[in-house]
């Protein structure tokens, strides 16, 4: 009967031992710690674990993949663009204290392409990245200084910055025209320095032409130009070949105004903006049909949900927020 008792007791004692150990270990997790802060960390973490997962998983549904600057047959070298994913430790870490997924808190990052235009050296540029919903405005400048305060004053009321190639030997003349267009913010290129048919020059000539520019630019407004745009768009592969000798690269256009054969502002604006899609680069010089007719072109490409950049801008990777487009 005793033996039977100390059993009991021994039983009892552990039964005892084992239940206070159970609950001293459930309490030390759930009170606070000297720091204030709960000790459910110490226990295993499966709410990390599932959120990481939710995390992965809305990644792999949405994830954007860059696209590679690549050489088109008929457009040449086109820029790569950025593709978009999510940056799941930064996103963990700005859900991690309710534990529990929240789309309005995930962290994107851009995906760089791996093959970038840099990367093709003597190929002309026609066009931006066709997923890009941005065009830009080259505007070639060896003459017509009487609209170029009003296109400056249009560019500036509808805040949009261009890129205005400059001949050579019209920077001479007007270095003080050439540093009111810097100043108000635009883009300066190369448009060589006398106007020359360049498909018809030799490697020197054009060497000279194009160095000459960047020299008078760079004295007059202080940048050395890193595009260029052929005067008439005649070149040969030379004339690639020595701008890329200069790390410059050579710039076309998608969509020409014509704007030197004058026609109506209401004929140009209507057929350039029914012409223009993603990437497009829309040719123009300081004539009297872009002076009345640019505002217009503007607002309505705007309309239709296109950025308006640079050169630079447009050339760029880096993703931009597209605007809904219109049916029109």
């Amino acid at each position: 009967m005793k033996r039977n008792y100390f059993k009991y007791l021994i039983l009892l004692s552990i039964m005892l031992w084992m239940s206070q150990g159970f609950f001293t270990t459930e309490f030390n997790a759930m009170s606070p710690n000297s720091s204030g802060k709960s000790n459910l960390s110490s226990l295993p973490h499966i709410n990390k674990d599932d959120l990481h997962k939710k995390i992965q998983a809305f990644n792999d549904q949405h994830k954007i993949e860059p696209i590679d600057a690549k050489v088109d047959r008929v457009w040449r070298a086109i820029p790569g663009y950025n593709g978009l994913g999510v940056n799941i430790e930064a996103s963990y870490k700005k859900m991690e204290k309710r534990g529990v997924f929240d789309e309005n808190k995930v962290v994107y990052e851009e995906i760089s392409p791996n093959v970038h235009l840099e990367d093709f050296a003597s190929e002309p540029i026609y066009r931006g990245n066709p997923q890009k919903a941005m065009v830009t405005l080259l505007i070639n400048v060896a003459w017509g200084n009487e609209y170029i305060s009003e296109i400056l004053k249009i560019l500036n009321s509808h805040q949009t910055k261009a890129t205005f190639f400059f001949d050579g030997s019209w920077v001479k003349k007007n270095p003080d025209l050439a540093r009111i267009i810097k100043e108000a913010g635009h883009e300066i290129g190369n448009h060589a320095y006398s106007h020359p048919d360049l498909k018809q020059r030799s490697r020197g000539e054009t060497l000279s032409e194009i160095q000459k520019t960047n020299d008078i630019i760079q004295e007059t407004i202080g940048i050395k130009p890193k595009w260029f745009a052929p005067p008439s768009g005649s070149f040969n592969q030379t004339t690639i070949q020595v701008a890329d000798q200069l790390q410059m690269k050579t710039i076309l256009w998608t969509v020409d105004t014509v704007d030197w054969k004058k026609p109506s502002a209401t004929e140009m604006v209507r057929r350039v903006v029914s012409k223009i899609e993603n990437g497009s680069m829309i040719l123009m010089h300081p004539t009297k049909p872009v002076a009345e007719g640019l505002g217009m072109m503007i607002t309505e490409m705007k309309e239709k949900g296109y950025q308006l950049g640079t050169v630079s801008d447009l050339m760029s990777e880096k993703r931009i927020e597209s605007l809904s487009k219109s049916n029109n």
